[in-house]
């Protein structure tokens, strides 16, 4: 546990809204669109819980702050939040800004719920006032791997840029399909064009490549270069970090976008609380919501549990292990689970899905665990 580190908090007035910090990722090189998905979820939750007469009696109130996947931004936006007097954090997409979010929440000792950051390693020692949402990247890029082999992949190519994040999912590609006959070919997209990344690919004998890379540069120029090449016409593109949920790529590659499988953390069948949100984000987000949008609507969700029967003072010993709520993809539970230092729910639904290719406005599930 890092040591504690005491700040000065404002006084308190019995009707001051309760302040829960929310970061995300809204402008470049941020993922914009995913950040735009997990506020929309994180807002509708507080708008809900004030609805219902917010946090015995006190409004709740989101205070959003833009990470734009900078992690010394988002340190600094902690350190703010902190000092404003926030009963805890929410939210972030990004893997490394998000690791970096945690550890300077539990410097500060200030409970943060991550919403949709994967990585494994979130924090580098146990930390009793970090918990997640999203399921640990291991997780589910085991059942991506269970997915490739039961298709028949066996040799796979990985097109790869310089980053914690990736450089784990490439570990965890290795780690389940090399004892099952598997074979992982990496291929630095820092050091190939997309031209020379196919002619590679073209003389590997692999039959899938997954996109360990960046959203829209350079996915978008690979996936065009690799759909555009007829020597490739058989193999199979992947992204298993989700870029394909999101209407911008469809945008962007249209029918070439299709066909591309991801994952997503929704269940097969959405519950009537699935249904109700899922219809109150569409209509806020002009558009279908993202699996992220209902990550921000359930951290929300928890957090307001947490402060109804805990107080915003009390909540600060963040007892995740008692919580126990309806989310909108099923019951929420925190525990704590070997290899990771958080409390982590364990675990969200989990799909392999991909955009149709006779209709790329709708998405097919190819795998659940």
């Amino acid at each position: 546990m890092a040591a504690m580190v005491t700040q000065a908090r404002p006084a308190r007035r019995d009707d001051e809204p309760v302040r829960i910090g929310a970061l995300a990722p809204l402008t470049p090189p941020g993922w914009a669109e995913a950040g735009r998905h997990l506020v929309a979820g994180l807002e509708l939750a507080a708008r809900e819980v004030n609805d219902a007469g917010g946090i015995a009696g006190r409004p709740l109130e989101l205070v959003v702050r833009d990470t734009a996947a900078d992690p010394r931004r988002a340190e600094a936006a902690v350190d703010e939040l902190a000092g404003l007097g926030v009963a805890a954090l929410a939210g972030e997409y990004h893997s490394v800004v998000a690791r970096t979010a945690a550890a300077r929440a539990d410097d500060l000792g200030v409970p943060f719920l991550c919403s949709s950051a994967v990585l494994d390693a979130l924090t580098e020692q146990p930390a009793d006032g970090i918990a997640r949402i999203a399921p640990a990247q291991s997780h589910g890029w085991r059942l991506y791997a269970d997915f490739l082999l039961g298709a028949g992949h066996r040799r796979i190519a990985v097109a790869t840029q310089p980053s914690v994040y990736w450089a784990s999912g490439t570990r965890i590609l290795h780690g389940e399909l090399a004892p099952r006959g598997g074979t992982v070919v990496e291929l630095d997209v820092g050091a190939l064009t997309p031209e020379a990344l196919c002619d590679a690919l073209a003389g590997s004998g692999a039959t899938a490549l997954l996109l360990l890379v960046g959203h829209p540069d350079p996915a978008v120029p690979l996936v065009r270069a690799v759909r555009g090449d007829p020597r490739l016409a058989g193999l199979l593109i992947g992204a298993p970090a989700g870029q394909p949920e999101f209407a911008g790529w469809a945008a962007e590659l249209g029918a070439a976008g299709a066909g591309v499988p991801f994952l997503r953390y929704l269940p097969a069948r959405p519950t009537p609380l699935g249904v109700r949100v899922g219809s109150a984000l569409r209509e806020r987000l002009a558009e279908a919501p993202s699996f992220v949008a209902f990550e921000g609507y359930d951290t929300v969700a928890v957090l307001a549990d947490v402060l109804r029967r805990r107080g915003a003072a009390g909540a600060r010993t963040a007892a995740w292990a008692d919580v126990a709520v309806d989310g909108t993809r099923g019951p929420i539970r925190f525990s704590r689970v070997p290899g990771i230092d958080v409390w982590q729910w364990a675990w969200p639904p989990v799909q392999v899905v991909d955009r149709d290719p006779a209709d790329p406005g709708s998405f097919r599930v190819l795998h659940t665990g």
